[in-house]
């Protein structure tokens, strides 16, 4: 069913009640759209309902133009609403994993009764390519035991995100949903690596950005030099022991981001290596990574 509200905050909203009802529900938008749905994100996590965002990002801020970005990166991650909270956040890199991760932030968002977001960008939003679909959903959760489904032959339910009562009853269920999130960092992270295992250098990049950096490093192994990408999938929870793996064996990392530098900062953070071995290329508003410009700085690193 296909239902077209009047305004973003009406969207996430109405996902709010057909999740309370124990309908499957997403909805989708690109960055700004996003920025309006916030509110209702942090009323999902705090009412623990599952649905999925999806988020084909472009330039900004404000209202900026239509050209693909990846200028989101902090809002997805560090979560826009108000309150401790976390989102599942997965980041496609092709269209076939756009089909493929939508499905698996269903699965997410049920098994966890969280939202989970596909944060793409504008460029993938519009790419064709050759896709697989499945021939069916397979294992749907039931909802029973927690949706509002009506109460025949048990007690009535509610679902809010207002906690008043006992005096420490906000404490306890941030603590609740703070567990939750950890068992989410423990068990959820994705990651592909590509080329690291004799790699010097290694790109950092996710979406857009890379395939860009694949052909990047096409050009530079044919040159004989070791160089090689990491591409985060599950940007929350973010792959922290996957890049420590991989950056353990680099001299050198290089982030690449359609941005000024957002995951910029989780790759410092996780990957062990001091400032001198991270660097970084940023094109912010809407302009792509040239592929040129990735050749020349890994050459300076040789």
């Amino acid at each position: 069913t296909f239902l077209q509200a009047e305004s973003e905050v009406a969207a996430i909203n109405m996902v709010f009640g057909a999740s309370a009802a124990g309908a499957r529900v997403m909805t989708s938008s690109s960055s700004p759209g996003i920025a309006l749905k916030q509110e209702g994100f942090s009323y999902l996590a705090g009412a623990e309902l599952p649905a999925v965002v999806v988020n084909m990002m472009r330039g900004g801020p404000g209202l900026g133009n239509i050209s693909g970005s990846q200028g989101d990166y902090y809002q997805a991650t560090r979560g826009g609403g108000n309150g401790d909270y976390k989102t599942i956040v997965l980041a496609p890199g092709t269209v076939q994993e756009l089909a493929d991760l939508t499905i698996k932030a269903f699965e997410l968002a049920d098994k966890y009764r969280m939202v989970a977001m596909i944060l793409g960008d504008g460029y993938l939003g519009q790419m064709s390519e050759p896709l697989t679909l499945p021939k069916a959903v397979q294992n749907i959760p039931s909802k029973a035991d927690w949706a509002l489904t009506g109460p025949k032959g048990r007690a009535g339910r509610s679902i809010a995100s207002l906690r008043l009562a006992p005096d420490d009853a906000l404490y306890q269920h941030n603590m609740h949903l703070a567990e939750k999130y950890a068992q989410v960092e423990a068990a959820e992270t994705m990651a592909e690596s590509y080329l690291c295992d004799d790699a010097d250098i290694v790109l950092c990049a996710y979406g857009t950005s890379a395939r860009i950096c694949r052909k990047a490093i096409k050009k530079l192994r044919s040159e004989g030099i070791k160089v090689g990408l990491f591409r985060p999938i599950s940007l929350w929870p973010f792959p922290k022991k996957e890049l420590a793996k991989v950056a353990s064996g680099a001299k050198k990392l290089l982030t690449v981001e359609m941005s000024l530098g957002q995951m910029l900062d989780d790759i410092r953070l996780h990957s062990g290596k001091i400032p001198s071995e991270v660097d970084f290329y940023g094109t912010p508003g809407g302009a792509l990574p040239k592929i040129e410009t990735i050749i020349e700085k890994v050459r300076s690193y040789v």
